[in-house]
């Protein structure tokens, strides 16, 4: 059975005898339908471009093919830069580090140990870059970029603290562009992939904690209803909506509740 399909059986299984859990869960919103997810995921025609970013005052060159960031990934590097999401003295995994704007916040606020991971390479070149201009050599903090489908390339012995996650998990094919597919919508799978593969390998420290970004143009009712029963529990931190469209975009805590 592939992942996806196990995610959709998964999901028609009881889901938590947790009642917080459970009315968290049911108070999340259903998919947009086809056309309104089309409409608001129009791909950006200058993707293969050269391109400029500024953030906080850092500005960040993004060659051809490496994506510029939205209102959506702006909701975890504020929360890496006020310390919402804390990574002070701690392991930090950057899933699809992208741009490299959260291993910039994370090694500004003192994070122990970044790990910043894309699939692609281009990325992984262009945050590294970043990394050493902005933040540079700093002695308590050991920075590791890394060219890695999800964990495949962690090191084994690896324990991380704090893992973030805008995952390109939109329902819809938006578009023929493989760079497009790739960053926005390769659906459910990838976030099932994903924290399969926290599970499986034990990625997460005891206190450790995953920060999970998913809209309603993606299938979050089955994505977080999978994490719960594979031992997450989710906690709202920010809900985003936007007055031009239905989208509605949710910033999940989500801590392992380990059996004693």
């Amino acid at each position: 059975m592939s992942e996806q399909n196990r995610s959709r059986t998964t999901a028609g299984s009881d889901i938590s005898a947790n009642a917080e859990v459970r009315a968290l869960h049911e108070s999340l919103p259903h998919t947009l339908p086809a056309d309104e997810i089309l409409s608001v995921n129009k791909p950006k025609p200058d993707l293969h471009t050269h391109r400029t970013y500024t953030y906080n005052g850092w500005s960040f060159e993004l060659p051809p093919g490496v994506f510029m960031p939205g209102e959506t990934s702006r909701m975890v590097h504020d929360r890496l830069l006020d310390g919402t999401i804390p990574v002070a003295g701690r392991s930090y995994a950057a899933m699809g580090a992208g741009l490299g704007v959260e291993a910039v916040a994370a090694g500004i606020r003192g994070a122990r140990e970044i790990y910043a991971i894309d699939v692609d390479p281009d990325s992984v070149r262009t945050v590294a870059e970043h990394y050493a201009r902005i933040v540079g050599q700093r002695p308590d903090t050991a920075f590791h970029p890394l060219v890695s489908d999800l964990f495949d390339q962690l090191p084994d012995a690896a324990r991380v603290d704090v893992i973030t996650f805008n995952p390109p998990a939109v329902r819809e094919t938006v578009s023929d562009d493989p760079t497009v597919v790739r960053n926005v919508c390769v659906g459910i799978d990838i976030a099932v992939r994903f924290f399969d593969q926290i599970i499986q390998r034990d990625l997460l420290t005891a206190d450790g904690e995953v920060y999970l970004i998913v809209s309603n143009t993606a299938e979050m009712r089955d994505i977080i209803k999978h994490a719960i029963e594979s031992g997450f529990t989710p906690e709202v931190i920010h809900r985003q909506t936007w007055d031009t469209d239905n989208v509605q975009t949710y910033l999940f805590k989500l801590s392992r509740h380990i059996a004693a």
